[in-house]
């Protein structure tokens, strides 16, 4: 059995297409990734202007998954979201499972900033 990862999908979706087509593309592609994986989370940012122009469009609407799946499963989600119309961008990101287990070491320095700030 293939060892289970964490990923991280970034996906911009076309908003000139309505906001039907929009939701329509969200719930695909989670559903592709529940059915294939385990999500974590789904957050949706919402419409937002793009840095720079994609096509001539400058807003999209983007959506940030985090879940866990096998390794093959990214590589299929990738495609997927390459031949979609309405995908403007994407990105599939593996988590690296040694920086995350360091994350919580890092944690009291970010508290000890705030007792500074009093003067």
């Amino acid at each position: 059995m293939d060892k289970i990862s964490s990923y991280e999908t970034l996906f911009i979706v076309d908003v000139q297409q309505g906001d039907d087509s929009v939701k329509a593309l969200v719930d695909k592609f989670t559903g592709l990734i529940a059915a294939n994986g385990t999500i974590e989370s789904v957050n949706e940012w919402g419409r937002r202007k793009l840095a720079y122009p994609i096509n001539d469009l400058t807003e999209g609407y983007y959506v940030l998954v985090n879940f866990k799946s096998a390794p093959d499963f990214p590589l299929e989600l990738e495609r997927v979201f390459g031949i979609t119309d309405g995908i403007m961008r994407s990105i599939v990101v593996k988590h690296d499972e040694k920086k995350a287990s360091a994350k919580p070491a890092e944690a009291p320095a970010a508290e000890e900033a705030p007792a500074s700030d009093a003067e």
